[in-house]
């Protein structure tokens, strides 16, 4: 299987390599950092394919579970993604993009509870939201959605370069006693179920 990677990880790896290979003029370790520095930049950016959960609320981002908590009479839970984690973030359920707002902040540290000022992408479907917040080093946030998209459980909607932070906001419906995962919990991005859906279980 042909490994995938998010979009401008090959451009950063070789930007990164041919820094390298010109400051060997200087000194040859320079291009073995380069070589070093490209491939830690692609395994940054790699996108796998993944068994997108059945059921449920899928994960938008591989990490850790680092919030669950009622927010407005809604559930919000953050996954935070370390630097070793895929940073390819997927839609947690079906919906339709209503909008997509960019709200400008700091960068503080993503597993940080100050991180929620941190410069952010909310995405706002038809009844959830997910929001994708950079951390002190990643200050990019790629989108792959525009607004009136529809976009089914699983989906790619965007990266985020480096470490940082997707928190999915659950309809009303949910409550606590649907919840698949606890703080601390590790996940992955569609893979990972964070909530049973009532509306399913209405269906059996």
């Amino acid at each position: 299987m042909q490994t995938q990677f998010a979009p401008d990880g090959w451009k950063y790896a070789i930007l990164t390599f041919v820094a390298g290979v010109l400051a060997s003029i200087i000194t040859p370790l320079a291009a073995v950092f380069g070589i070093i520095f490209s491939t830690s930049i692609l395994a940054f950016y790699r996108d796998p394919d993944r068994q997108i959960a059945p059921i449920g609320v899928a994960s938008p981002a591989d990490g850790t579970v680092s919030v669950v908590r009622d927010e407005g009479g809604q559930l919000r839970i953050a996954v935070y993604m370390s630097a070793t984690n895929v940073h390819v973030n997927r839609a947690p359920l079906t919906g339709r993009v209503n909008e997509i707002t960019h709200r400008p902040g700091a960068y503080k540290l993503a597993f940080s509870k100050e991180s929620e000022n941190n410069e952010q992408l909310q995405i706002d479907f038809e009844d959830y939201s997910v929001i994708l917040i950079a951390g002190w080093f990643a200050r990019r946030i790629h989108p792959y959605i525009e607004e009136g998209d529809r976009i089914s459980k699983g989906d790619r909607i965007g990266h985020i370069s480096f470490g940082s932070r997707a928190d999915v906001i659950l309809p009303p419906r949910f409550t606590e006693e649907d919840l698949a995962v606890e703080v601390g919990d590790t996940v992955y991005a569609g893979q990972t179920m964070l909530a049973f859906d009532p509306d399913e279980e209405e269906c059996e």
